[in-house]
């Protein structure tokens, strides 16, 4: 048994509330539980709590045993001073404050319905994967949707932390702070923080200005990735390392040294050199991005707006200087869609958080258009009957796995609750 378990007991009332005593008698009559903050110090805040005929107002503290409150050294923090109701699974020791008063103890373990210990124990019995594996086809439809909303903005709000950081560091540049999160979008698992680093390390204003002339765009942006760096005969090579230090010198930038792109275990429509060219193109063709995807749109206009291909060089190329078999390396759909959901919807979210408004729905909708994602955690759910039918619900899937399951908060799950209740 774990604390959380008892957490939960006191937080819902699990327990037979009537005819409740302390270890010493006296009856209690629970009026508040407090809030639960789960800060430092007591468990519960401000509490309401009548002891015999003493009502108090306080704090309640909760451990597995009463010689917890010394295993926790709480007898040396003052923010103990103030708990009126020590609540245990086992008395085993008297616990005083520093005036020598006694704390009175609730030995919960009597009055809890056994029903409510055999759902738990079965809730947290040894998994091969998550705790509620077997049982979670059968949750009611209702509450997985619900709990599937909050799944998704609990995510949404995570993402959307780095790019308020991000915003700091602009000057509220909602452009910049895009051209770095796509640019970050487009490297992939591997090469996603180098991408944000070359993004970082060009002034966004000089994107701005050279975004007329595709090449110089590409050869900022190889620059800065390192890729012009040695000596070829490739006259498109050359040339845009002759455009790249031009620049340089132009708007006066300094070169930043940047770890290599990873060519490694990608397959070569993933190569850098493709993925960095068709960002390239996006600004090229697409001029004051942020304004057209900063609201939510039908996912076809962003399919269209993304509509972009690698230069014609790389048509017949994965690597400067080394021809290959001619084929247009344009954003395929599926990639289209890492942007929408990793990308474009979190500033979205940012965006409309940033100007009071309201899209909840909005960005539900536009996610139900697109298609499901495919990794390993998705498919381990469908093999248990959880079968995703958007990205909307693969996304509040992702964070219930890494965020509930991986963590063994059950307790705080709506699927854990809702199993844990008798029937």
């Amino acid at each position: 048994m774990k604390e959380d378990f008892l957490h939960y007991l006191w937080k819902f009332k699990k327990f037979n509330t009537l005819n409740l005593k302390t270890f010493n008698g006296e009856e209690i009559t629970i009026m508040n539980v407090g809030q639960y903050l789960q800060l430092a110090g007591p468990d519960f805040f401000n509490a309401q709590i009548v002891i015999g005929i003493q009502k108090w107002a306080g704090n309640v503290e909760i451990h597995l045993k009463s010689s917890d409150w010394y295993v926790h050294h709480h007898e040396r923090d003052a923010a103990y001073e103030n708990v009126i109701l020590h609540v245990v699974w086992e008395h085993d020791i008297e616990i005083f404050r520093s005036n020598n008063t006694e704390i009175p103890v609730l030995e919960l373990k009597n009055y809890v319905d056994t029903a409510v210990i055999a759902n738990y124990q079965a809730l947290v019995a040894p998994k091969s994967w998550i705790f509620c594996e077997k049982q979670l086809k059968d949750i009611d439809a209702f509450i997985v949707k619900n709990w599937q909303e909050r799944l998704f903005f609990e995510r949404l709000e995570r993402k959307s932390k780095p790019i308020v950081e991000l915003l700091e560091t602009t000057s509220n540049d909602w452009e910049a702070v895009l051209f770095m999160l796509l640019a970050k979008n487009f490297g992939l698992n591997t090469n996603g923080e180098i991408f944000m680093k070359i993004a970082k390390s060009i002034p966004f204003s000089t994107i701005r200005k050279e975004s007329f002339e595709v090449e110089n765009l590409e050869a900022l942006i190889f620059g800065a990735a390192g890729l012009l760096d040695s000596e070829k005969e490739d006259s498109y090579f050359n040339d845009l390392k002759f455009r790249y230090y031009y620049l340089l010198h132009k708007y006066q930038i300094e070169k930043t040294i940047i770890e290599p792109v990873q060519f490694f275990k990608h397959r070569p429509d993933n190569f850098p050199t493709i993925r960095l060219s068709q960002l390239a193109n996006l600004y090229h063709s697409q001029l004051n991005l942020f304004s057209k995807i900063s609201n939510p749109n039908s996912v076809k206009s962003i399919y269209e707006t993304f509509e972009i291909s690698a230069s014609s060089y790389w048509l017949n190329h994965y690597q400067f200087d080394k021809e290959s078999p001619k084929k247009k390396k344009k954003l395929s759909k599926s990639f289209i869609d890492l942007i929408i959901i990793n990308t474009i919807i979190p500033l979205q979210f940012a965006y409309a958080k940033s100007q009071g408004k309201e899209i909840s729905e909005d960005l539900i909708l536009l996610l139900n258009e697109v298609s499901v994602e495919k990794n390993a955690i998705l498919d381990k759910f469908s093999s248990f009957g959880i079968k995703a039918k958007n990205a909307f619900e693969t996304q509040s899937l992702l964070q219930l796995k890494n965020e509930y399951c991986n963590k063994s908060r059950c307790l705080e799950c709506a699927v854990g609750m809702e199993l844990l209740k008798t029937n």
